[in-house]
């Protein structure tokens, strides 16, 4: 999927998106606790087929909210919480994502005042 979202610098950071700025601005930093952003994982390493060898697959967080023993929250910021805005490929990696390292990611939509989430692929 092809993004068009203007980059944002603020406090040294530069956003990928306007969404993703006013996101920090309203929610990660007012928290007060230890994040990374734009942070890469590995979600599933490479292998061999047929004598060749296939690339990992990599997820880039947004922002990853640290607390006393570890990571706390993993949140992938984006304009809609329809297919529109998440495609099967952002998919694939959450769901590989919450396999290898045991943590959902949650998928933000700031609003003016607070925001839309969702955890795709749970069943409870």
């Amino acid at each position: 999927m092809k993004h068009f979202g203007q980059k944002v610098g603020l406090d040294g950071i530069t956003f990928d998106s306007k969404k993703e700025a006013q996101f920090y601005l309203q929610f990660v930093k007012p928290s007060g606790k230890r994040f990374t952003c734009h942070e890469n994982f590995e979600v599933l390493g490479k292998f061999e087929v047929g004598g060749y060898t296939q690339r990992g697959m990599f997820y880039r967080t947004d922002f990853v909210i640290y607390g006393p023993e570890g990571r706390e929250h993993v949140y992938d910021v984006k304009t809609s919480l329809s297919s529109r805005g998440i495609d099967k490929g952002a998919l694939l990696r959450f769901k590989l994502f919450a396999r290898r390292y045991g943590l959902p990611i949650e998928v933000v939509v700031p609003t003016k005042n607070s925001f839309r989430m969702k955890l795709f692929g749970f069943t409870t």
